[in-house]
This record gives structure tokens, C-alpha cells and sequence, in this order.
């Protein structure tokens, strides 16, 4: 929980038994020679305008988890900007697929998004 919390936020209480500090140990594991190709960005939309921007980031080859939440009362605006993302996957074969209720994740090209969850076998 404490992982989920560092990339998301934490809402809830500031409780942090349990809790590993990850920062630490990114400089030991993570070689500085070699930078990443792709990058995985959470971006929030307000308005139509800032489409471009993030639009430029998939073109650029990283993928863009999208929350529209504060938008998502907006019908009109939600399906334009839901079919020039559309649009865009398709120009670069790349890929989109809703997440939950107010999310969007956008991968480049060769970059598919599997539809199904993942289910942890239990005995």
C-alpha cells in the first residue's frame, strides 16, 4: 500500500507503519547510462486546450494514464476529446482503453493495452 500511495497520493490517514521508503534505493538500482525509451505519465485534463500537450507526449512514444475527472460531467467536451485521442491512437497505432470510471491510458505505437484484469491465483 505504501508504493500505491507514493505514486498516487495518500487521502487517507498519514500512518506510515509498514511504510518502505523506495527513493533510496532507485540510485543503486537503476543505471544512469542506460535512460529509459519509454515513460508512463499521469496527466489530469481540464479543458479541451490542454489536449495538445498531452497528445505531444504519446507522439513522443510514452504512454499517458489520463484522469478526466474534472471534466467528466462535460458530455461534449469528454466525446471530442475522447475521439481525437481516437483518432490519434489509430494515425500511430497505438492504443486506448478506459480504466475505471474517470481514467484513460494512451500507448504509442506497437504498444497494446490488454483489456483483461490480472488475477492472482489463490488456494
Amino acid at each position: 500500500m505504501g508504493i500505491v500511495n507514493k505514486i498516487f497520493g495518500d487521502k487517507g490517514s498519514s500512518d506510515a507503519k509498514g511504510y518502505i521508503d523506495l527513493e533510496k534505493y532507485v540510485g543503486a538500482t537503476t543505471d544512469t547510462k542506460m535512460p529509459a525509451r519509454m515513460h508512463v505519465r499521469v496527466g489530469e485534463i481540464q479543458r479541451y486546450d490542454d489536449l495538445k500537450e498531452f497528445t505531444d507526449y504519446v507522439y513522443g512514444g510514452n504512454i499517458l494514464v489520463l484522469d478526466f475527472s474534472p471534466i467528466a460531467e462535460e458530455e461534449v467536451i469528454l466525446k471530442r476529446i475522447t475521439n481525437d485521442l481516437k483518432q490519434l491512437t489509430t494515425e500511430i497505432n497505438g492504443d486506448i482503453a478506459g480504466i475505471g470510471n474517470n481514467l484513460m491510458i494512451v500507448s504509442p505505437k506497437d504498444v497494446k493495452i490488454e483489456r483483461r484484469k490480472l488475477r492472482g491465483k489463490f488456494s
